[in-house]
């Protein structure tokens, strides 16, 4: 009885609407049948997730490739199935040969993938077939029931690819140390086992856990990474433990190691190995760098202002990369802003740090980004993207793997935001219709007008990255422009309370908003991420009639834009009137009366963002 009664309350208040209902396929509709989920967007009475405590113990030794490592986890089942299996996933498996990729690979990219020398369940050995992908699927002697925990012991062994991407060799003595040890895979309510093969294109869908990590090293290399180090002083020179202590409260940027201090062994304790120590809970994954000869360099900002906590912000590179020289600076500027502006979340975790590589790739309290020597601009635009990607998707959780449009979009649009407060409007502007926007629409292929909900395993090609990146953030900036800064902003806040630290999928972020606004959005959901829309107006007729002048406009693409009416007078004056998506309601076309008190040359359409298919016919001369 009350899920209709919960559906009358929600249409009788207008939350949501039959008539505007959104597509739901069946599982995910299930997952709201058993109150996982809920139509007011927060998680249902029943929601629940799995967790895992992870200790790892990974050992590196450059300049050779080798990684050694054991991986014990405690697994506990908080779902309400009787799980018979456990499914494994190992992403550097993506350097096999026979895995599924999206394109060619050069030779140095392959490796034999991850060999699991033993896998203990239980306290029972279990037999292990390595011949397999990016997922395993590991049959359980005793069936785990809800509530129960189950142990494993995993040792493996890998080799870094020589050509790194998200992972790898950075150089012949730096290592970048992603996905290093088999995790188990996700298990929600929606979907069951996250089974999906990896594909070096696609990105990742974790649960959120806790990991203890020691990360063994030769001497004179150091290591940076996910979660507070808690051993400084075990494995760095006093000298070279205080300033990195004083940079912890530092506003002005330290150099913890300079060139001359690496080359001299003057960083590490000098001794055979040291053993790095990192702590970090709730968090969806943890991320490694190793190197004898980068520089190092720190300070901190403050995240949040009620209680003025502050977060490190670091960055390691070779010290001839002219940007990273400014990385520091550029990270406590991304760190302040994005939390006191937008997302105006405070920054969720104690670390950040940048590290000089060729993925330009986010992972949780650390990015990866490739030099671009001396152009500072584009260097801070890079940083910026992937900084942002702390809160979408490691403070939310999303699953990047088939729904990339709730990471990527909100990342495309913070870095623009925050892009405007650097660079100012006009810039920030030019860039985003050149990087985001111009690509898509000046691309009439089919694969451009997917909806954005397509799952994203489903789109390949430049579709794939239009609608994860650019379409997606025009929605969201269509959707501010529609509500305005201070309803956008608790609408946003109202799905991040929700939502933070657990599986949002795309309809909890729709209902959320629905809820914390008050009225169905539902008319802007289906016609923004559920159509072939593209963005196209076009004049119809304009007829000025003494001081007022009429203008028919024709929404031939169909997305739901804002959009100003230049009206340029014949004494070269002119005026502009801003239109919200609003106007386009259940519409296709409207006529708009405005007042004019001069004799009209020309009325033009400008959507600035939001590009237009066919610029020609959004101007009209009278």
């Amino acid at each position: 009885m009350k899920k209709p009664c919960l559906l009358a309350f929600l249409c009788l208040t207008g939350i949501i609407s039959s008539a505007q209902e959104l597509y739901m396929p069946r599982n995910i509709r299930k997952a709201y049948e058993k109150n996982t989920r809920s139509l007011t967007g927060a998680p249902g009475k029943n929601y629940w997730q799995n967790k895992g405590i992870y200790q790892l113990n990974i050992n590196v030794n450059p300049p050779t490739r080798k990684v050694t490592g054991l991986t014990t986890i405690d697994y506990v089942n908080n779902s309400p199935d009787t799980l018979r299996k456990l499914v494994l996933r190992m992403i550097v498996n993506i350097h096999k040969p026979q895995a599924t990729r999206s394109g060619y690979v050069a030779k140095d990219y392959l490796t034999n993938g991850m060999t699991i020398d033993s896998l203990v369940i239980d306290g029972q050995t279990i037999p292990f077939d390595n011949d397999i992908g990016t997922v395993a699927n590991i049959k359980l002697k005793q069936p785990l029931l809800h509530g129960n925990h189950v142990k494993l012991a995993i040792k493996y062994h890998y080799d870094l690819s020589l050509l790194s991407g998200r992972e790898g060799m950075l150089d012949a003595t730096t290592a970048f140390l992603a996905y290093a040890y088999p995790r188990i895979s996700v298990y929600d309510d929606y979907n069951g086992w996250d089974v999906l093969e990896h594909s070096d294109r696609a990105e990742f869908y974790s649960d959120f856990n806790d990991y203890d990590v020691n990360i063994t090293a030769p001497k004179d290399y150091v290591v940076w990474g996910t979660g507070n180090l808690l051993n400084l002083t075990e494995v760095l020179q006093p000298e070279i433990a205080t300033r990195l202590k004083n940079s912890y409260t530092s506003d002005k940027v330290i150099h913890i190691a300079d060139r001359s201090e690496m080359a001299q062994g003057k960083v590490t304790r000098q001794q055979e190995w040291n053993t790095w120590h990192f702590s970090a809970d709730n968090i969806a994954d943890v991320t490694y760098a190793v190197s004898k000869n980068y520089v190092w360099d720190a300070a901190s900002t403050v995240v949040d202002s009620s209680t003025m906590r502050r977060a490190s912000v670091q960055a390691a590179y070779n010290d001839t990369a002219t940007d990273f020289h400014h990385s520091v600076t550029f990270g406590q500027h991304a760190l302040n802003w994005f939390s006191h502006n937008w997302p105006g979340v405070p920054y969720p975790f104690p670390v950040m740090t940048a590290v000089q590589g060729f993925a330009d790739m986010e992972y949780p309290m650390m990015v990866n980004d490739e030099s671009v020597g001396d152009d500072l601009p584009f260097a801070q635009f890079v940083q910026d993207h992937e900084i942002a990607h702390t809160w979408f998707p490691f403070y939310m959780g999303t699953n990047e793997t088939r729904y990339a449009f709730m990471d990527e979009g909100w990342a495309t649009t913070f870095e623009y935001l925050i892009a405007i407060a650097e660079k100012g409007k006009e810039a920030a502007d030019a860039a985003y219709r050149e990087f985001r926007v111009a690509g898509y629409i000046n691309n009439p292929a089919t694969e451009e007008d997917q909806p954005i909900n397509s799952m994203s395993t489903q789109v390949s090609g430049a579709g794939y990255s239009h609608n994860s990146y650019g379409k997606a953030s025009l929605a969201y900036l269509a959707l501010k422009d529609l509500l305005g800064d201070r309803d956008f902003r608790k609408c946003l806040h109202a799905y991040m309370n929700n939502w933070h630290g657990k599986h949002p999928m795309p309809w909890d972020f729709f209902y959320s908003f629905n809820t914390a606004y008050g009225q169905s959005l539902n008319w802007f959901w289906n016609n923004w991420f559920f159509s072939n829309n593209y963005i196209d107006l076009r004049i119809v007729s304009a007829k000025q009639q003494k001081n007022e002048l009429n203008l028919a406009i024709k929404n031939v693409g169909g997305f739901a834009i804002p959009f100003d009416v230049v009206i340029t007078y014949r004494d070269g004056s002119s005026t502009s009137v801003h239109h919200t998506p609003v106007i386009w309601k259940d519409k296709a076309a409207v006529n708009l009366k405005l007042p004019v008190n001069k004799p009209v040359k020309e009325v033009r359409l400008h959507g600035n963002l939001f590009m237009d298919a066919t610029e020609q016919d959004n101007t009209i001369t009278l």
